[in-house]
């Protein structure tokens, strides 16, 4: 399945930045612009997972390694040539392990950037918390101050909501409705929370390095300790929380840059 996209830089080094759940490609356009800026030789690749923003809908029982396929399929008619590196935030640091299991030939790295290989408990998946409030938010609004006015009236920060109406499209009748499935998305998020990737990093060849947020509870220290017996290197951006990208990006940026 060929997933919406668009390019960053024009190297040959080819990069794919994977977005985390319910976002979208643009999430990490400013991540690729000021990398680009620093290494000439990289060509970055965003896309909409599928599920999400304006590629098609995700598939009935799909699992981490159909989104894997999807990815790589695309980077593949995007023109990306050789094996590719994986950058992916929460949801797309899982899908880029699962890729790299589906297909290692075609990954050279994965860097995560505050997710774990560990299955994801549900008490601490903050993206769950957000998708009950979505899924109780109505399937549509007469503008998009009405829907953020419901969101926050949920329990959701401003800022928060406004990342959420990036997903509102308008309607025929001049309203504003969700662009993505709630329930396909809150099937789908039940089920790969559950998925152990260990096995991505005991593969033969595998390379992976994790960047994890100081604030942030997604990526243990007994996470952190094996991901490092595993050659895994992981640092730990201490003023972050899970979203490293938004509130340290220029500590980010100088980890990503420093090669490992």
């Amino acid at each position: 399945m060929i997933l919406e996209s668009f390019q960053v830089g024009e190297g040959q080094r080819p990069t794919v930045l994977l977005h985390g759940f319910l976002g979208t490609g643009r999430n990490l356009r400013s991540l690729a612009t000021a990398w680009s800026e620093v290494d000439k030789s990289r060509r970055f690749l965003l896309l909409d997972m599928t599920g999400h923003g304006t590629s098609p809908r995700l598939p009935p029982g799909a699992t981490l390694a159909t989104v894997a396929g999807d990815v790589l399929e695309t980077a593949r008619a995007a023109g990306l040539q050789g094996p590719l590196e994986l950058v992916g935030h929460s949801l797309g640091g899982r899908v880029s392990l699962a890729a790299s299991l589906r297909s290692p030939a075609d990954v050279a790295r994965v860097t995560l950037l505050d997710i774990t290989p560990s299955p994801i408990p549900t008490q601490l998946s903050e993206s769950g918390k957000v998708l009950e409030i979505l899924r109780a938010a109505p399937p549509g609004a007469p503008d998009r101050r009405t829907m953020r006015t419901e969101l926050t009236g949920r329990g959701l920060s401003g800022p928060l909501a406004d990342w959420l109406l990036m997903n509102l499209e308008p309607a025929p009748d001049g309203t504003v409705r969700w662009r993505f499935d709630r329930e396909s998305l809150a099937e789908f998020h039940g089920r790969v929370n559950g998925e152990d990737l260990w096995a991505a990093l005991t593969r033969p060849g595998a390379k992976v390095r994790c960047i994890r947020g100081g604030r942030a509870h997604y990526v243990s220290d007994a996470d952190l300790a094996r991901m490092e017996s595993l050659g895994c290197p992981v640092a730990t951006l201490p003023d972050a929380g899970h979203f490293v990208h938004v509130d340290s990006p220029e500590a980010l940026l100088r980890w990503l840059t420093a090669e490992r």
